[in-house]
């Protein structure tokens, strides 16, 4: 039990150069975080959901991380800083590193029931501050997610991801309206239907953007054309 403590506070220390010992990192809110998270695990698989919850309302109170007691999280596990959230089909490897502000998030089932919906994380990952990874998707060993990248689809392994995805599914609202979307997402399956007319939408106002360009072109291009004539003076 010893061994395995400070094996994990050792591998926090190689990969944060802020503490100065072993004591720091025992106040760190990940690694308390992560404390709870194994209570909370162990008694979320006895089927005790109720005292899972508890232990994971008590750890989010004290740490601002939010753990699903259903969460899978492997060893050396090091979040540094609060205010991240890991929902319940989460699958994390080994010596995973997460920043704060992060979102392991899910995306609306296929089947309207709970499923596999949250991303898995394999070993040797860096997620960055403010990365929000949604859907069952798989982030590939030692990849790297940099800060404030939305990632919707798979990494593969040893990559690096940068930059926002969030982009207008093109889904009439009228169609939404009458129903809950769990996640505010709708399933890629929910939208396929709407792909090639989401495209064809897309080329054409782009064909009548360039042809609005097209037309304010020649028109300057004729005022430039026009000189004024200027009136002669008397001598």
């Amino acid at each position: 039990m010893f061994a395995k403590l400070t094996s994990y506070l050792d591998s926090v220390q190689a990969r944060d150069p802020a503490p100065r010992s072993r004591w720091e990192i025992l106040l760190y809110p990940g690694a308390w975080a992560l404390f709870f998270h194994r209570i909370a695990h162990w008694l979320f698989e006895a089927k005790l959901y109720f005292l899972a919850r508890v232990i994971n309302h008590i750890s989010r109170f004290l740490t601002a991380i939010d753990i699903h007691p259903g969460a899978e999280i492997g060893k050396n596990f090091f979040i540094d800083h609060g205010f991240t959230v890991i929902g319940e089909t989460a699958e994390i490897g080994d010596n995973v590193t997460i920043y704060q502000c992060v979102t392991l998030g899910g995306t609306n089932p296929t089947s309207g029931k709970g499923g596999k919906r949250h991303p898995t994380i394999e070993d040797n990952v860096i997620i960055g501050s403010g990365a929000q990874i949604i859907g069952p998707i798989t982030v590939g060993e030692r990849a790297r997610v940099g800060a404030n990248a939305v990632v919707m689809e798979d990494v593969p392994e040893g990559a690096t991801m940068v930059g926002l995805k969030a982009r207008s599914t093109l889904v009439p609202a009228e169609e939404w309206v009458k129903e809950f979307i769990p996640y505010g997402t709708p399933s890629c399956e929910d939208a396929e239907g709407n792909r090639i007319d989401c495209i064809e939408k897309l080329e054409g106002e782009l064909k009548g953007l360039r042809a609005e360009i097209e037309a304010l072109k020649s028109a300057r291009a004729g005022q430039n054309d026009v000189t004024p004539r200027r009136s002669g003076t008397d001598d």
